[in-house]
């Protein structure tokens, strides 16, 4: 059994022991997995607002932990949970109005590229979603969470080869999706 085999093996027997109330287990859960939710979080929104967000994300992950039924890894699960966080924390900000000093409304710079970034995000997010779970888990884990093809590759316990083959086969699945997106549009 691999390391990371390990890991998520050892990591979804603490969340069963958390669930059961177990106040140790949560605390080994939170540490145990952290800085990868918090540095997966960072890829998603401004990394100053991280550590906030990583703390919300884990204050709706002991709320749901009844409902964790251990179907996807720990930290699979997580991710969603966090990716949830900062969506609405996207929401939640763009529903407010924006209070800006300016006497000369013209002056006030516009940027139209900036303008579709969140759609986007959310559209490709939602893309990775569906990919298959291990061309994703190696997407994520090489393309947003910033490890290298090595590192996951002796983590999971595969051939490097097979690494980079599911990494450029999310890729290529992707790339197919946006395309046909932007054909329909």
């Amino acid at each position: 059994m691999s390391a990371s085999s390990r890991r998520s093996a050892n990591l979804t027997l603490v969340a069963h022991r958390a669930r059961g109330g177990s106040s140790d287990a949560v605390e080994h859960l939170v540490a145990a997995t952290r800085d990868d939710v918090r540095r997966f979080i960072a890829t998603l929104t401004d990394p100053g607002h991280s550590e906030e967000l990583t703390q919300e994300t884990f204050v709706r992950a002991l709320r749901g932990l009844p409902r964790y039924a251990g179907q996807s890894s720990v930290l699979s699960w997580l991710f969603a949970i966090a990716r949830h966080t900062v969506v609405d924390r996207y929401r939640s900000t763009a529903a407010r109005p924006t209070e800006v000093a300016v006497t000369d409304w013209e002056s006030v710079p516009r940027t139209p590229a900036a303008c579709g970034r969140f759609d986007e995000l959310l559209a490709l997010t939602d893309l990775v979603r569906h990919l298959a779970p291990d061309r994703r888990d190696a997407f994520v884990a090489t393309q947003v969470q910033g490890y290298t093809y090595a590192e996951v590759a002796q983590a999971t316990g595969l051939p490097i080869g097979t690494v980079r083959s599911r990494v450029a086969r999310a890729r290529a699945e992707l790339a197919a999706s946006v395309r046909a997106a932007e054909e329909a549009a």
